[in-house]
């Protein structure tokens, strides 16, 4: 996978702009709800609202951190080593964290596309994790480049830390709905900050496709009509990521809470592997969003893991 595209990306997510910083450091490394990865904020950053991460009270500088997949660092590492000078003017820098050894870059762009806009002071950081890999960007406007300069970004930066599981109350709480029912499901993963979630008997390393999971979470349309509700379940039926030589098997309408839906059921490949597995998707129809749930099961644990999806189904609630 190439440089650029993770730095695009780095660019894209840290995309959401300025404010003022101040040198001297809070006192221990801070993780941001959600978040895998934490740092010691530079004073005058707190815990973003409206995404994971910091910013300052005038929501002008941010600090924005992600996860990437496991296999970025290493590509973006190696692109680092093999072109030193760097790509289109920016020269990749390496640091010290306790998570281990981080790559960095800087550059200044324009904050929008206007002429005569300020500039803007962007660093895009990524570290190793176990089973992904952590990514921060930090956006300065020009106003508070003083305060926060190069070297206070790279003192931050070099406090970064990783921790390798969210606490489980801590994911659910960022959710818009309760889920009062795991059914024994061992592994819980935030998916979309505050949208969506994976809950598996297995893990990124060996792949969630060879054991039961879940991901449940909330997109943004419905259907247009009680008429267009089948129509609607079955074409983002056809959108499971990862589902290969797909088959809707059944498709009919239900209630789910007291609430139009629909139940769609797919027999499909999946993973590395090319697993058999049996899925079902439910969709709760709202006014303007809905909620999707699906469950994915190699085909021979199908009996018992249907029960399991059907209980934490029935345990999700809108929150009052």
């Amino acid at each position: 996978m190439k440089l650029t595209r993770y730095l695009a990306a780095v660019a894209l997510i840290a995309a959401v702009t300025s404010s003022a910083f101040s040198s001297a450091f809070a006192a221990d490394p801070v993780f941001p709800p959600g978040a895998r990865v934490g740092m010691t904020p530079l004073v005058g950053l707190n815990k973003a609202k409206g995404f994971i991460g910091f910013e300052t009270e005038d929501q002008g500088v941010k600090v924005l951190i992600a996860d990437l997949p496991a296999e970025a660092y290493g590509e973006v590492a190696n692109a680092f080593k093999a072109v030193p000078g760097g790509i289109g003017g920016i020269k990749p820098e390496s640091i010290e964290t306790p998570a281990g050894l981080a790559y960095y870059t800087v550059e200044t762009a324009k904050e929008t596309n206007k002429d005569g806009a300020p500039s803007v002071r962007r660093y895009s950081m990524i570290l190793p994790g176990p089973t992904f890999s952590g990514y921060v960007a930090v956006q300065v406007p020009e106003n508070a480049s003083r305060i926060y300069t190069d070297d206070a970004v790279r003192q931050m930066f070099a406090t970064a830390v990783i921790r390798n599981e969210v606490p489980v109350e801590e994911q659910l709480g960022l959710l818009p709905f309760k889920v009062s029912e795991l059914s024994s499901f061992k592994n819980i993963r935030t998916l979309a900050p505050g949208a969506a979630i994976i809950i598996s008997d297995a893990d990124e390393k060996t792949g969630f496709e060879v054991a039961p999971f879940m991901i449940i979470g909330m997109i943004g349309s419905t259907a247009a009509s009680p008429d267009d509700r089948g129509r609607f379940a079955q074409q983002i039926a056809t959108t499971i990521p990862g589902v290969r030589d797909g088959r809707i098997t059944m498709s009919e309408p239900v209630r789910i809470d007291g609430q139009p839906g629909y139940e769609t059921r797919i027999d499909a490949t999946s993973g590395k592997d090319n697993t058999p597995v049996t899925i079902v998707q439910w969709v709760r129809f709202g006014a303007q969003t809905s909620m999707r749930i699906i469950g994915s099961s190699p085909r021979t644990d199908w009996t018992t893991a249907f029960p399991r999806f059907r209980a934490v189904r029935d345990g999700i609630h809108p929150r009052t």
